[in-house]
């Protein structure tokens, strides 16, 4: 049995093991000096609150032993006591520096839910995060990178340190009770080798949450459809949408300089995809013009329609609206 009960015991943490020593050692000797000098301790509670004092102050005067073993036990307490009390609040800010230095260097588990996860550092990200404090003042992001050695946004991400195709790392994340997960090219790599990274990483979260919806960013045309047999939800063709804007800006500046205005727009209002039956106004039959109106009284302006895989910008005003269709509207 008092084996038992000393294993358990050092199985404990360190700092209960040192703040258990120090309530013994206080205790005994509260105890001890209310036998040795009962005139000047009549309670149990004035020689544990002597105890206390003495071993973490330098003691207040109002509880004094006066016989030579009173100070004795006094002598023997500060020698006992003091050490372990000392001890007992280095443990304490120890262990607060090495978890916070945890939490800077990307190696603390995420334990939240429901959470965005980005991965890959970079100015989209950057961009990303910034956007997401601004549309919600509190957003649960985590990032993962392996680049990075410390949290570059510590009051607005949690950060995981680590190769995002490696189960560990995505588990850190807390990957299975993760919303929503975007990927990002990798800007270390040359293009293929990102996508191909991008892709793993892609299977890699899939085989951990097959239901948490992925957005990845690919490079190449190529590997987009591998992008989509890896179960990606969403592609973004970042080169694509570079491309579209440098040929704009060739054949037109006047034109580019209106992309530009519509993009800044669209920073400050809200492009929102809602399905059909959440919108009030739809009635059976309806065509693309009526309903549009309908929208544009309400504030928002109705610029397509979603159908299954086929999107709709601006179809024509007869364009008959289905049930199971989604609206694409700009909001303010």
């Amino acid at each position: 049995m008092p084996n038992n009960i000393l294993a358990t015991f050092l199985r404990l943490p360190i700092t209960l093991r040192i703040l258990a020593m120090s309530i013994i050692i206080i205790v005994a000797f509260g105890a001890a000096i209310t036998w040795i000098e009962p005139q000047n301790f009549p309670t149990f509670f004035d020689g544990v609150w002597w105890a206390i004092i003495t071993t973490s102050t330098i003691g207040y005067g109002d509880y004094v032993p006066s016989t030579i073993l009173g100070r004795l036990a006094g002598i023997a307490l500060i020698f006992t006591g003091v050490g372990f009390i000392s001890t007992y609040f280095v443990t304490l800010a120890t262990a607060a520096v090495t978890k916070q230095n945890t939490f800077i260097e990307g190696k603390a588990m995420y334990k939240g839910k429901n959470h965005l996860i980005i991965i890959g550092w970079n100015e989209r990200s950057r961009s990303l995060i910034y956007s997401q404090i601004q549309d919600n003042k509190k957003p649960s992001i985590t990032l993962i990178d392996a680049s990075l050695t410390r949290n570059p946004l510590p009051d607005s991400v949690h950060f995981i340190q680590g190769n995002p195709n490696i189960d560990g790392t995505l588990l850190m994340a807390n990957i299975v009770l993760a919303e929503k997960v975007i990927i990002t090219a990798d800007q270390n790599k040359d293009e293929l080798q990102a996508d191909m990274s991008s892709i793993l990483t892609l299977l890699a979260v899939k085989g951990l949450n097959p239901v948490v919806t992925c957005i990845v960013e690919i490079l190449t045309v190529e590997q987009v459809a591998n992008a989509e047999r890896a179960g990606a939800d969403e592609i973004i063709q970042s080169n694509n949408l570079t491309s579209f804007v440098m040929n704009s800006s060739l054949n037109s500046k006047d034109t580019m300089v209106a992309f530009l205005d519509l993009l800044n727009q669209l920073k400050e209002k809200k492009l929102k995809i809602i399905p059909l039956i959440e919108e009030k106004t739809w009635q059976p039959n309806s065509n693309f013009a009526a309903l549009s109106a309908h929208t544009l009284q309400e504030g928002k302006l109705l610029i397509g329609i979603k159908r299954g895989e086929k999107t709709y910008f601006d179809p024509s005003s007869s364009f008959l609206i289905e049930e199971g269709d989604e609206l694409i509207f700009i909001t303010s």
